[in-house]
Parts: C-alpha cells; sequence; structure tokens
C-alpha cells in the first residue's frame, strides 16, 4: 500500500512529507540524510504505524518537492529548528519520538537537547552523538573516508555532482553500502536533487556546517543555540551503525558507546554498511521498535 502524501507549512517553508498511522496517535518524526530522501523510511514508517505511532517522514529542507528555504540556512541548528516546528505544525505531543539517519541523526540530536518536552526518546543511525566525533580529523582513514565533505566546499562542486545525472551520488551509495543495490533509492534522490537550486541546498549542509557560509543566526536559531550545550539529548538516546559502513567507519562510531549509559545504547548491526535501515530493514526496525516503546 502507497504511503500518504502531504505538505505543511512550517514557519513559511513548505513542507513534504510521507506519513502512515492513525492521526491520533503519537507522533513519529523520521529524518532522512544525504544523498537521500523521505522514501529511506519506506520500510520502517509502516511498523510505527502498524505500533500506533502517526509516522511521518519528511523532505528536509531544500529537498524536493520540499521547498528552498528563503533564509539559506542550512545549520545543524536551523535543521534543528525545523523539526521542532514541524512537531508543532503536526500537533505532536510530550510523546513524540524522533528518528534519524545522516543528517536526520545530526538534526534530531540538537532538536531533542533544544526540546526536551517535546520528545521522549530518539533513534538515530549513521551518525553518532556529537561528543563521540572528535576523532574524525585525527584518523587518516576517516579524512579519506571524508573527501566528500571537503570537496562540497569549492565551488565547482555542483558541476561535479551533477554530471551524467548525479553519477557521483550513485558511486557514493556504492561505495558506502557495498553490495547493496540503491537502484531505487538513487532514483528518488535524483527526483529531488536534479534541479540546480536543490542539489546546491544539498551541498549547502556541508558549506553552512564545515565551512562556515551561513547568514547570520536570526534570533530563533540564537534561542535554540542557547538550549543544545554540548548536542547530546537528555532523553534516552538509542545509536545504530552498520558494521561495514563507508562513510563513517564503525571504529570511529564505537565511540559512542561510553557515552550512551543507563536507557541509552549504541549498537553495531552487522552485514550494513551506510544505509543499515534499507540494507537490514527486519532487523533494524525492530532494535528502534523495542526502544522506542520501552
Amino acid at each position: 500500500m502507497p504511503l500518504e502524501t502531504g505538505t505543511v507549512d512550517v514557519h513559511g517553508l513548505e513542507v513534504a512529507y510521507l506519513a502512515e498511522g492513525p492521526s491520533d496517535g503519537p507522533l513519529a518524526v523520521c529524518l532522512h540524510g544525504f544523498p537521500d530522501t523521505a522514501h529511506t523510511y519506506r520500510y520502517l514508517l509502516p511498523e510505527l504505524a502498524a505500533a500506533g505511532y502517526r509516522a511521518v517522514a519528511p523532505f528536509l529542507r531544500g529537498y524536493a518537492p520540499t521547498g528552498i528555504p528563503a533564509d539559506g540556512r542550512y545549520s545543524s541548528a536551523a535543521l534543528a529548528l525545523d523539526a521542532i516546528r514541524l512537531h508543532e505544525a503536526l500537533g505532536g505531543g510530550a510523546d513524540a519520538v524522533l528518528v534519524g539517519h545522516d543528517w536526520g541523526a545530526i538534526a534530531a540530536y540538537p532538536a531533542a537537547a533544544a526540546a526536551p518536552d517535546h520528545w521522549r526518546r530518539v533513534a538515530a543511525m549513521a551518525v553518532p552523538p556529537p561528543p563521540a566525533l572528535g576523532g574524525m580529523l585525527t584518523s587518516y582513514d576517516q579524512l579519506k573516508r571524508s573527501f566528500y565533505m571537503w570537496f562540497f566546499q569549492l565551488p565547482l562542486a555542483e558541476y561535479a555532482v551533477a554530471a551524467n545525472d548525479l553519477e557521483f551520488i550513485a558511486r557514493l551509495w556504492c561505495d558506502w553500502s557495498p553490495g547493496y543495490d540503491a537502484t531505487e533509492d538513487v532514483a528518488h534522490v535524483r527526483d529531488a536533487l536534479r534541479e540546480p537550486a536543490n542539489l546546491a541546498a544539498a551541498i549547502g549542509y556541508y558549506r553552512a556546517n564545515f565551512g562556515g557560509k551561513e547568514p547570520p543566526p536570526d534570533e530563533a536559531i540564537s534561542a535554540l543555540q542557547a538550549k543544545i550545550g554540548n548536542g547530546m539529548p537528555s532523553q534516552p538516546v538509542l545509536y545504530l551503525h552498520g558494521e561495514d559502513d563507508g562513510c563513517l567507519g564503525v571504529d570511529l562510531a564505537r565511540a559512542a558507546e561510553p557515552i550512551l549509559q543507563g536507557e541509552s545504547a549504541m549498537a553495531v548491526v552487522p552485514g550494513a554498511g551506510h544505509f543499515l535501515h534499507l540494507e537490514r530493514p527486519a532487523d533494524v526496525n525492530q532494535r528502534i521498535l523495542e526502544f522506542l516503546q520501552a
């Protein structure tokens, strides 16, 4: 059965989304990453819906059919504010939960940290909490994996990534999740980023967060940043990482283990790469549902 589609105005930004589940169920917001779309949650949304959640996966700012943000902001704080405002626009309560993969995880941590009254639990994948990322710049192997982040700082990045119908993006999927057939996923990404403005927006995430190319924070961003602290949510956090992740090495991800104690937890998913929720959906979905329902 096809997922529901819809749009909602999120503080002036028209956000498109996929959804499933009862309208009166607790809200579950699922945030995708790069280079990906809301379709990445096509296996998880039905499982969340079956458990009673109103599961919603938005297309992040700049990813068609969501609009290009007029403010030109793509920092993690701007993404977190979108998640908080989406919660409010959809009528979420204190029982809402947040799921994030890749950039979705980067957005989920500060969104939960800044608005603990909005989210009960957080499940994140592929990018560990901020305090665990200190080793990124001291690992030669990780610097090689992260070449694209530095390449995206160059003015010619849009031209190179767009060439041959976004072949660059298709090759990232091959490198990051070896052996996984990403044909369907890459087709969705091409639809979302084929237009130059959308591709520039996706690359803009890297320029804003790693190159410092971001408009000055407005009052709402400044207020949110003051609440984030070290970016670690006070709520229980489940962190999952693919054992064969070609984007962020599992050795670096294991730095999250001592950070996630008590009701929080970290687990490595065997036989999976960066897009673990697509490669091992039954395993990943079960882990997420058991955690969210605890």
